[in-house]
């Protein structure tokens, strides 16, 4: 150390200078800050470090789900730098999002010290385990004194290796820091790098590994969601399984919901066996199924935690598939039987496409799909109907796709958009109650690191789920309206351009095309408000699509 006695403030500022250093060793590339006074000496450490990209967004909440957004399109940890108070409870939401979808965040909170807790002092609760189980690890060191310096790098590799998954699942980490006044400093020389303490310990998997799995020439079903690759996706295709995925698979059959709601297909399509990797599609219907079958199901680990809400697995393996594995390939009749019916219902929607000029939901959703593989730009779908359309309605995803299903939330889905597309670009597609849910997002837009962003938002005046839900038909429509349909008069078009972006508001397919178009050639936000029939509509819309639908499936060879 350069000095012999350095100050309480000198030392958290190279207390704060020490984790970023090593952070940044370890593979850090972006902080989203959030202003606040506690939290100085992490800020302003923060931003000497010229290998990081520095988001300041005012609104702690929006600044964790756009965190959230900057780790699913990067794949790394990504960290935030809250004050004290309520600056670090507005993270709740997006640690918990990011707990059930093993997204890592180093979530870091300033705090007041021990001698300003229960007197009173401002700004103060207590943060410690604030986030509960909800976080891998968490650390609170104290104050920082300069004599524990050596254990300053082991502690920010502890935090690095949880988040990331060595030791544990991955997903969010908490350090909650104290600092005392006064809170600005220069830091002293580092402490030195040491052999890395910390050697990643593999979870030990106690299951029989997939090779010992044999399905040679049995009917697979394989049913996939968050988690899962298009890599994983394509060896499962190769082998002859048929792969039912949720929106954000990419590569997996398309169409599924509406081919199960024929029951003439379904008595023709029992798989002998039901593969399950990750998470679960939002499709009810299928899961409906899959209780009613109650063939035998076995599970995956190699995507990580298998969803089973249903307890319906019997079975657990190891690993993940391979095309290579020749106890895996299964049945090709009845994987052709349903990419046949697929295969004629999305001719069909094609024609919807080329033919139709009004918007409906499900038309936009095909839209925004179709824009994203053309122009290879990662999707972000929010939660609720849109989630949905692109599910069962929608072509085969090509481009990366994401959706904050770990929790299935409205909130910060905005702000996720932005945090995907900052430096880059992206296109979202929300509802419209999303969108005023988070519209703090768009206060700071994609800040000062650029790029290109295209929000669409299905305006269909309120929450369009609750219409397809029994609610919609046990409870008076006054009443329904101001609980579950809940709209709001705002102008979505007007509320952008007066953050400052770029809107419009469309109403056919043409314009859709035309104005998502143009969104992907500026740089910074557009909004783009569909303006599509009542929910009650939409319904009905659904209720005639699946019907046809049925008719198709009926009649093909599938």
């Amino acid at each position: 150390m350069s000095r012999s006695v350095p100050s309480l403030s000198e030392a958290q500022a190279t207390f704060a200078a020490t984790l970023f250093d090593e952070w940044v060793h370890l593979g850090l590339r972006d902080v989203v800050v959030s202003p606040g006074s506690r939290s100085s000496p992490l800020a302003l450490a923060a931003a000497e470090r010229p290998e990081l990209t520095l988001h300041v967004r005012i609104d702690e909440r929006s600044a964790g789900f756009y965190a959230l957004g900057r780790a699913l399109v990067t794949e790394r940890p990504v960290a935030i730098v809250v004050t004290s108070g309520t600056a670090a409870a507005e993270l709740h939401a997006c640690v918990a999002e990011a707990d059930l979808a093993f997204v890592p965040l180093l979530i870091v909170t300033a705090d007041r010290p021990p001698e300003l807790h229960g007197v009173g002092a401002p700004q103060t609760i207590d943060q410690r385990h604030l986030y509960g189980s909800m976080v891998r690890h968490f650390e609170e060191p104290g104050v920082a004194r300069i004599e524990a310096a050596s254990s300053w790098r082991p502690l920010a590799q502890r935090l690095w290796h949880f988040a990331c998954g060595e030791a544990t699942p991955p997903g969010p980490v908490h350090l909650n820091a104290a600092f005392v006044e006064p809170l600005v400093a220069a830091a002293i020389d580092l402490p030195e790098r040491d052999v890395e303490l910390i050697a990643p310990r593999e979870i030990e998997e106690l299951l029989p590994d997939v090779t010992s799995l044999n399905v040679a020439g049995q009917s697979v079903l394989c049913v996939v969601g968050a988690g899962v690759t298009a890599d994983v996706i394509g060896q499962c295709v190769a082998l002859d399984w048929v792969v039912l995925g949720d929106a954000t698979a990419r590569g997996s059959l398309t169409h599924f919901d509406a081919l199960l709601r024929s029951d003439d297909f379904v008595a023709r399509v029992r798989p002998d066996l039901v593969v399950r990797l990750g998470g679960l599609p939002a499709s009810r219907v299928l899961a409906e199924q899959l209780r009613a079958w109650q063939v035998r199901t076995v599970s995956l680990s190699g995507a990580g935690l298998v969803a089973d809400p249903d307890r319906l697995i019997q079975e657990a393996y190891a690993g993940l598939p391979h095309r290579g594995i020749a106890t895996l390939v299964a049945h090709r009749g009845y994987a052709k039987q349903w990419c046949d019916a697929s295969r004629e219902v999305a001719q069909w929607l094609e024609t919807l496409d080329a033919g139709e000029s009004a918007l409906n939901e499900p038309l936009v959703a095909r839209a925004v799909v179709a824009a994203s593989n053309v122009s290879g730009v990662a999707l972000v779908i929010g939660s609720s109907m849109p989630v949905r359309d692109v599910e069962w309605w929608a072509p085969a995803r090509q481009s990366a796709t994401f959706a904050n299903r770990g929790v299935n939330g409205i909130d910060g889905v905005v702000s996720t958009i932005l945090g995907v597309g900052a430096g880059s670009k992206a296109l979202g597609l929300i509802g419209d109650l999303t969108m005023l849910h988070d519209v703090s997002g768009l206060v700071d837009g994609l800040g000062d690191t650029g790029g290109t962003c295209v929000v669409v938002v299905v305006d269909n005046q309120g929450g369009g789920i609750f219409s397809f839900l029994p609610q919609a038909q046990a409870i008076e429509f006054e009443r329904f309206e101001q609980l579950f349909g809940t709209p709001r008069p705002h102008n979505l078009e007007a509320v952008a351009r007066a953050f400052g972006h770029a809107a419009t508001t469309v109403a056919t397919l043409d314009d859709l095309h035309h104005a998502l178009r143009e969104g992907l050639a500026r740089d910074g936000v557009s909004v783009v408000v569909a303006s599509v029939p009542s929910r009650e509509e939409n319904v009905e819309v659904h209720q005639a699509w699946n019907d046809q639908a049925s008719k198709l499936v009926a009649r093909s060879s599938a």
